[in-house]
């Protein structure tokens, strides 16, 4: 099947075909950018979602903590990275189909035009040579006619007997004259009909055939490319599926993550005040002056002695308990039992079941006139007072438990804070060595500004650790063990990175605190400005050479190009990291000159205060 041959004399429905095509090619382009503007508009109202419910945290203590928080913020950035894939499937789509849409359509219309300008060409050619063929064949058309009427006319002088010689010769001599021209025609006639009959097979065999053969090819790809760019346009999403999938499974695992029980300790953990509760109110007999005549099998007089003796009591320990509510209640009298209001003894022992009026008077009034009491409404009162109030330097505004745990928050700050001014002294110190054994490299003395003030922040942030334990363990009742507890002051065991309840155990979590004894650590020793070693310290990575180092100088480790060595001491800022190789041999090596990968579980590297 071939255009050329079939459609040989379709060329104006060839040409309006081949213009189909191209427009439905660029209406095709249109559809593609309408979609990418759509995935564009969706992804970018995606992550606007995102970011309007995502916490905005000015402070630790708004960071959200509740396991059904974390699973939601999990999903807003699990949906954050889903509208990443949708612009993915955008760029793809502009790049892979959209883009070469468009370049493929402008190369379509250059070729079609150039074969249509081809075939027009070759049909101003054919239409040339009818017209020279009809131009022949008229002028021999026409001088046969005069050749005719010159033979009729030298047929009728020759048939005329009247007609002279000289007429009959003249008439002669122009019907040879108009046969003559009339044979040129002739001849110039057949060879233009010859002519135009080979460009004719020519043009319908030949030339038409192949520009519509190239016509029918450009179609052809152009459909073609129009299954690649369907295919493309597919691809583009199906290759985002397994990423998508993996966003909607870590959505999945948000959603599992949540734990009821766990946020539920939170809230215990958040709000529990440390109080006590409230105990029971005693029993207040108003009736026992009024009535005098009760019978003496009702209440005896064993009861009424052991009833004050339990009154005194009752008393006493008001006195003695802290009241959370409000004032200390007054003296009462002793409460009502069931022995108290159903039972009398007899002289012999026995014991018989009665019913005393007075406690049941007592117990009608009650219900008809007493106020209730609701201790919950005070102290939700008091907390409500605790948290408008300003907040004081030891939070003794908090109740005990949140207290002790703002504490113990502000303890480990500063420990942390205290690990990074130690941290920054050691490192000047290091430099100060090396400006010392190499002046060279810089003035020690330039130093010693610096150190100054780092003391004088260590020196501070002791006395702020002092404190905070002190109150500390005011909160803990245990003031009697303040000497048993680390104080910054003479503190020489290892800090790490882990935090440590007041109890003493140590935890990852901020939010998990484990209350047990108190671990008693293997070494103590006065604190010098020298750190010590006593233990090779863990190693926190690895790292791998880069460059030579010789290692000349005294501290340092001489290393080769490519050799491996165990990262125990990160860069303090001052260039060098503290390395060790595998047979324990230990020293400072450029940080510059090393590949360092850190372990993300890796506590650090100890450091001794």
């Amino acid at each position: 099947m071939s255009w050329g041959t079939e459609l040989w004399d379709q060329f104006d429905s060839l040409d309006k075909h081949t213009q189909w095509g191209i427009d439905f090619l660029e209406r095709y382009a249109k559809f593609v950018k309408e979609r990418i503007e759509i995935e564009q508009n969706y992804a970018k109202q995606l992550r606007n979602l995102v970011k309007k419910y995502c916490p905005k945290r000015s402070s630790k203590d708004e960071e959200p903590r509740f396991t059904s928080c974390i699973a939601f913020f999990n999903i807003l950035n699990e949906l954050n990275d889903y509208a990443g894939q949708r612009e993915v499937v955008a760029e793809e789509m502009a790049h892979r189909v959209y883009g070469e849409l468009m370049r493929y359509a402008h190369d379509l219309k250059t070729e079609r035009k150039m074969h249509l300008q081809e075939g027009r060409k070759a049909q101003q050619y054919l239409d040339m040579c009818w017209k020279q063929m009809d131009n022949s064949k008229k002028k021999f058309e026409r001088e046969c006619r005069e050749a005719e009427k010159a033979q009729q006319s030298y047929e009728r002088l020759d048939n005329d007997t009247n007609a002279t010689k000289a007429d009959v010769e003249k008439a002669k001599q122009q019907l040879n004259l108009r046969t003559h021209m009339a044979d040129e025609n002739k001849n110039e006639y057949a060879a233009q009909l010859q002519n135009f009959n080979g460009e004719q097979h020519k043009h319908f065999y030949v030339v038409i055939p192949q520009i519509y053969k190239q016509l029918q090819e450009m179609d052809e790809r152009r459909t073609i490319k129009l299954s690649e760019c369907y295919r493309g346009f597919a691809d583009s999403e199906r290759k985002v599926i397994p990423i998508i999938s993996k966003c909607l499974e870590g959505m999945i695992l948000a959603a599992k993550s949540v734990d009821e029980r766990r946020d539920s300790q939170m809230v215990v953990d958040s709000f529990k005040s440390g109080f006590e509760p409230p105990g029971d109110f005693p029993f207040e007999d108003y009736s026992q002056h009024i009535y005098r005549t009760i019978s003496d099998g009702t209440i005896s007089a064993a009861k009424q002695e052991s009833g004050k003796m339990d009154s005194k009591s009752t008393v006493g320990k008001a006195k003695g308990k802290l009241w959370l509510f409000g004032k200390k209640p007054k003296p009462q009298s002793p409460p009502l039992t069931p022995t108290s209001l159903f039972t009398s003894s007899t002289p012999n022992g026995s014991q018989f079941l009665t019913l005393s009026i007075e406690p049941v008077h007592y117990c009608m009034n009650e219900i008809k006139t007493g106020k209730p009491r609701i201790p919950s409404f005070r102290s939700l009162k008091r907390g409500w007072s605790m948290k408008m109030g300003p907040a004081l330097e030891d939070f003794s505004h908090l109740p005990p438990e949140q207290r002790r745990k703002k504490l113990q928050q502000r303890i480990d700050e500063l420990n942390r804070g205290l690990q990074k001014e130690a941290d920054q002294k050691e490192a000047l110190n290091k430099m100060k060595d090396v400006y010392e054994k190499n002046p060279q490299m810089g003035d020690p003395g330039s130093l010693q500004p610096k150190l100054a003030e780092t003391m004088n922040n260590i020196d501070r942030l002791r006395m702020e650790i002092h404190k905070n334990e002190a109150w500390l363990s005011e909160v803990e009742g245990k003031t009697g063990l303040r000497g048993d507890r680390r104080h910054s002051s003479d503190i020489n065991h290892l800090v790490t990175q882990g935090r440590e309840s007041p109890e003493g155990s140590y935890t990852d979590d901020a939010n998990q605190e484990v209350r047990g004894p108190p671990q008693q650590h293997g070494h103590h020793s006065e604190f010098d400005d020298e750190f010590e070693d006593d233990d090779p310290l863990p190693a926190i990575g690895h790292c791998k050479a880069i460059y030579p180092f010789d290692g000349h100088n005294e501290g340092t480790l001489a290393m080769k190009e490519g050799e491996v060595l165990y990262i125990i001491e990160e860069d303090k800022g001052d260039g060098w990291t503290r390395a060790r190789r595998q047979n324990g041999e230990e020293g400072y090596v450029p940080t510059t000159y090393i590949d360092v990968t850190l372990e993300k579980n890796s506590k650090g590297a100890v450091t001794y205060i």
